[in-house]
């Protein structure tokens, strides 16, 4: 990455519920609109798709909320990205007080990339394909592919772990 500033300008936000193994009863719940009883990853990627921040809830928690999680814990170690100030995200992120409130405390812009209302099946939307791209790597650590762990935290330390281990590979 020869010509790219080593901090990102610009991110990409998304989620993704997860099912949970049968022992895990730390922060579960049911994601409604997935069908899905487990916990969401809520995950912050740079353009390239690499992992800027993620953080773990139970499915049951409105995309909004994780993603205030996210920002707040983003917030506290912004030092690392200095130049970050445009996100892309979904229209679940979008509200009359959340978009508003991400601009006015953290100085962020968030551009909601919306699915056109013609398409039908699957269509790649711009900017956000690159956090749906980095969930589908995930698929390839069969740790990731379910959540397996007790608590949240160690979900997102293993997530950690597996954009290393991607990382890891295209060195090599």
């Amino acid at each position: 990455m020869e010509d790219h500033e080593p901090t990102p300008s610009a991110a990409v936000l998304d989620s993704q519920s997860v099912e949970t193994a049968t022992m895990v009863n730390i922060e579960v719940g049911y994601d409604g609109g997935k069908q899905v009883k487990g916990r969401k990853r809520h995950l912050l990627v740079d353009t390239l798709g690499l992992v800027v921040m993620v953080v773990v809830t139970a499915a049951n928690v409105n995309d909004r909320d994780g993603a205030r999680c996210l920002l707040e814990r983003l917030y506290q170690i912004r030092q690392p990205f200095p130049r970050l100030v445009r996100m892309w995200v979904d229209g679940g992120y979008s509200g009359e007080k959340f978009i508003p409130w991400v601009i006015n405390i953290y100085r962020w812009i968030l551009e909601v990339v919306l699915r056109p209302q013609t398409a039908q099946g699957f269509e790649v939307l711009p900017k956000r394909w690159v956090v749906e791209r980095a969930f589908g790597w995930f698929n390839w650590c069969r740790r990731l592919s379910k959540d397996y762990e007790i608590l949240p935290v160690t979900s997102e330390a293993f997530i950690y772990v597996g954009m290393i281990r991607i990382l890891l590979r295209r060195l090599a």
